[in-house]
């Protein structure tokens, strides 16, 4: 059938889509999720069908293309194409048989994550792969055959096979917490190599991207990266802005609503992204605490076990450090207050949260060993020696000047206006501060759209405060979203003290 072209003017974000008036729908006996093949002279495209009740949304003898669509034919509005009946993926087939509980082949599992990146999945499809990897499990074989194909369908940075390069990633679920943005530049004033990307919040007040966008452009494609590599030895860039491992970002998408983060998914997620950026060396980082996402040490210590298992099968050395998540880490909460901490910190001022240099300090020095930059033991010394010397704000100061500075210097960094002292109901000691409510109080507050905006803690778990001492300062940049702030305290109250 010959069909006129009408621009919908809608971008999917992906997924490539025809509308068809629904008179001619029925006369091809096409139906919502059937599949067509259109042709526009020598360029041709595979598209899911929907349908339009009105004449006002796609009039007979017109299909309505969305943008992917059109980019991939070259046409415009009022064109012609023909269009056929095209069998729906076989992928489908192997998603079904994930739900009857097959183990899925390397093949088998390359082409779904294949069908993803070229659109041909709908959102609906790839949850019904997701669920069933979340609910009949994954095996090794399948987890690493997950993230290769990530790796293999998207861009990848590509260095010399013996070049160290690093990378560290933590598992989340707690707030503040940038440790990578301190620990990236104390690894690379080590001479170590560090291309990182990372994410920006989902539930959280901050992605590292978030805090590192208030110092610096983070939305690099993958030529200006390797410009800042060559530059600065280390980058700290929005995953996003790149087309790395593109298949994870849609399956976290629709993970996302009923949080199915099936264990496979989740090691081979973060694995693919580490091989996409040509690492040799990772450290994981799992928080575990009340509040965070991993709660018990059980659960770590297997989810260890098993990105040992997932790296060694990817040849990436990978090593995993359990860390105390049962609060927040840092001052600050909310990008702006978060990149003041890292500033400070490097920079040796005595405003700098201690136990953010601390755990820093611990990473850095962890990969210094893993990689024989320096012998067992002798790791957290090369990283404090780097930190008071200097060296590492200054690699720091490096990595933002090749990324495209936003500030000049730490005084610049600008807070929300509109502050409110939040205060102790009555005298105690500190016995638990919740993440999750501390990072949605901040989310209210403003963030992470509004950089300024967050919570600066100023005492933590086991600090003895008096009834009327500031537990912490909510900054805002509007006096209506500081007010809701407040209000909402009210409600979700996350800091508990055992009363004197």
């Amino acid at each position: 059938m010959r069909l006129a072209v009408k621009d919908m003017a809608i971008a999917t974000g992906g997924i490539l889509i025809a509308t068809l008036n629904q008179h001619d729908a029925a006369l091809l006996d096409l139906h919502p999720v059937d599949r067509i093949r259109i042709r526009k002279g020598k360029a041709e495209t595979v598209a899911i069908v929907d349908y339009a009740k009105t004449e006002h949304t796609v009039p007979r003898g017109h299909i309505g293309l969305f943008d992917e669509v059109l980019q991939k034919l070259g046409a415009h509005g009022g064109d012609q194409v023909v269009i056929a009946l095209e069998k729906k993926p076989e992928s489908l087939m192997h998603i079904k048989r994930k739900l009857d509980g097959k183990e899925l082949s390397a093949g088998e599992i390359t082409q779904i994550i294949e069908d993803v990146v070229k659109g041909k999945l709908t959102d609906i499809e790839l949850t019904y792969y997701v669920a069933g990897n979340y609910t009949r499990g994954m095996s090794l074989r399948e987890t690493v055959a997950l993230a290769k194909a990530m790796i293999e369908t998207g861009e990848r940075l590509h260095f010399p096979r013996k070049k160290l390069v690093v990378d560290k990633h933590c598992i989340g679920g707690v707030a503040g917490n940038r440790t990578t943005m301190a620990a990236v530049p104390i690894v690379a004033a080590a001479g170590l190599f560090i291309p990182k990307t990372s994410s920006r919040a989902i539930t959280s007040a901050s992605g590292t991207a978030d805090t590192m966008e208030v110092l610096a452009d983070v939305t690099l494609d993958i030529k200006k990266i390797r410009r800042v590599l060559a530059k600065a030895g280390a980058c700290i860039t929005w995953g996003g802005a790149v087309n790395l491992a593109p298949a994870d970002d849609a399956i976290i998408t629709v993970e996302n609503p009923l949080s199915l983060d099936a264990e496979g998914q989740l090691l081979a997620s973060i694995m693919a992204k580490k091989g996409s950026v040509g690492s040799n060396h990772v450290l994981i980082d799992i928080p575990v605490g009340k509040g965070a996402k991993i709660a018990s040490r059980k659960e770590a210590l297997h989810l260890q076990r098993e990105f040992r298992k997932v790296g060694k099968a990817l040849g990436i050395k990978t090593d995993v450090l359990i860390t105390d998540g049962s609060e927040p880490i840092g001052n600050g909460i909310g990008p702006a207050l978060e990149a003041q901490d890292v500033m400070w910190m490097l920079k040796n001022d005595p405003r700098q949260p201690y136990d953010l240099r601390r755990k820093s300090i611990r990473l850095a020095a962890e990969v210094f060993e893993m990689t024989g930059r320096c012998r067992k033991g002798e790791g957290e010394k090369l990283a404090e020696r780097l930190l008071h010397s200097g060296q590492a704000y200054k690699k720091m100061w490096d990595i933002i000047v090749a990324q495209g500075a936003r500030i000049k210097s730490t005084q610049d960094i600008k807070l929300g206006k509109h502050t409110v002292e939040v205060k102790a109901s009555c005298s105690g000691r500190i016995r638990h501060i919740d993440n999750a409510c501390i990072s949605k109080l901040a989310r209210i507050a403003g963030c992470p759209k509004d950089h300024g905006a967050g919570i600066y803690l100023h005492h933590h778990v086991g600090d003895a405060v008096k009834r009327g001492e500031a537990l912490f300062t909510l900054y805002a940049e509007s006096p209506e979203k500081l007010k809701y702030a407040v209000e909402m305290w009210k409600e979700i109250d996350g800091i508990m003290i055992n009363k004197k």
